[in-house]
């Protein structure tokens, strides 16, 4: 019998292809394999938080996996190694459930430990943001409060904020790193029960306020006072403060006049879509993290096609190493080019709405239209998880591109068409037949 990490990083090798890049990156990157005696496979897991998440959205699709690759009908539990204590989040969630105060402490998500600053690749493109990142955390208070950091989606802004959280914990100084989709579901709740003093509690005592995706707030003024009020008595009281978000301050509409002052009265830094220089830099570190070697011109075709984003170039390097690890064969340019061909199925959002719309015999117009019987939301929800899956586009923007829905909306629909998959094979073969004929017709 193969031992449980033997077979967990089997597992792990097929479950990078049926879970998003984000979703594995967050959730199961740091898990490893414990145990697997009597049928029950342990994984371990670095927070209680992961375990839950674990449990409440892969569990059966995990199940499934360990199943194939075991050959037995594998239970499994997810356990927190080395005793770890539950995310500070629950701890917060509870106290105000509970009708108590929230206790000030540290809020970040160990799960996140890999972001720090030794491990954040360097280059043109982010020298300056990762220069006063480091600044602040080293020195707070020295020169940049607030820090506003901008950029588009996964060039590495939520990483240096991490990395300042981290560096933070070291010095036992008192940090809360949030999101403000974060920030407004725990004031909506605070509001419901009636305890936005005990709220606002929270940050009292804080030395150091690490706040990302500021532009969620956009539209919601009576959050955007909330977090106004809590920026404000922070920044009189000497608390340093560092903002992210995907615009500059002046270009975040339906952001309130005074709290795009406040966010501009300190450093704005810009990060740079990467130069091919910085994306060869990256997939070189990013390699190495993996353990894996990619040759020199099969490094360069890669830094040369993909353009988009850090992110889109870090789930090229899982894939290629998921896939050397599952094949047994080296790395090189045709291993390379394969993943270029699949890639170029994820370029248009147009095709893919439009894949799904006759795959379900639904009108486009209905599809990203208020029609809500049963197979026109089937076909929305897999337009959202395709969208997402196959392209960099954020909730957001896929929120935008189907009928101007919210965020919220599209990460349910993604969700339930994740979770159906795990137990639906009919509509994981019409997802598969969407894909292989948008690859068939070139028209992407």
């Amino acid at each position: 019998m193969e031992s449980a990490h033997v077979i967990w990083q089997k597992a792990l090798g097929e479950l990078q292809t049926q879970v998003s890049r984000a979703n594995y990156n967050t959730w199961l990157r740091n898990s490893h394999g414990i145990s697997f005696e009597g049928g029950l496979f342990v994984v371990g897991t670095p927070s209680a938080f992961v375990a839950e998440w674990l449990a409440k959205r892969l569990h059966s699709l995990i199940k499934k996996t360990l199943t194939g690759v075991t050959g037995v009908d594998a239970q499994v539990e997810f356990r927190v190694q080395n005793g770890a204590r539950p995310h500070r989040r629950a701890h917060a969630e509870n106290a105000l459930a509970d009708g108590g105060a929230v206790a000030p402490a540290c809020f970040v998500d160990t799960g996140n430990a890999r972001c720090t600053f030794d491990n954040f690749v360097v280059g043109a493109c982010n020298r300056l943001a990762y220069a006063t990142a480091l600044e602040i955390a080293e020195n707070p208070l020295s020169t940049f409060n607030p820090l506003y950091l901008y950029g588009g989606t996964g060039q590495g802004k939520t990483h240096l904020l991490q990395a300042i959280a981290h560096s933070a914990q070291q010095s036992n100084r008192d940090v809360l790193y949030t999101s403000a989709e974060r920030f407004t579901d725990d004031f909506v709740m605070a509001v419901k029960q009636k305890r936005v003093e005990d709220f606002h509690a929270r940050f009292k005592s804080l030395s150091l306020l690490l706040f990302d995706d500021i532009q969620f707030l956009a539209s919601k003024r009576q959050t955007q006072q909330c977090f106004y009020h809590i920026f404000d008595e922070l920044h009189q009281r000497n608390c340093q403060i560092a903002v992210v978000g995907d615009h500059h301050p002046r270009d975040i509409q339906l952001l309130s006049e005074k709290l795009r002052s406040r966010l501009e009265s300190g450093m704005v830094a810009c990060i740079q879509p990467p130069d091919i220089e910085s994306r060869m830099t990256f997939l070189q570190a990013k390699a190495a993290d993996s353990d894996i070697v990619i040759p020199p011109d099969a490094l360069r075709m890669l830094a040369e096609e993909v353009r988009g984003n850090m992110r889109q170039l870090e789930g090229a390097v899982v894939y290629l190493s998921a896939q050397a690890r599952i094949s047994g064969d080296p790395i090189n340019a045709q291993s390379v080019h394969r993943l270029l061909t699949s890639l170029s199925t994820s370029g248009d959002s147009k095709s893919i709405v439009r894949a799904v719309a006759d795959t379900f015999d639904v009108p486009v117009e209905e599809l990203i239209g208020k029609k809500r019987d049963r197979r026109t939301a089937l076909a929305r929800h897999v337009a959202m998880y395709l969208l997402r899956k196959h392209t960099s586009r954020s909730f957001a923007e896929i929120g935008r591109e189907l009928g101007n829905r919210n965020h919220a909306t599209i990460l349910h629909g993604y969700n339930r068409v994740e979770a159906e998959l795990a137990r639906n094979p009919r509509l994981d073969r019409q997802l598969s037949r969407i894909i292989s004929n948008l690859s068939a017709s070139d028209t992407l």
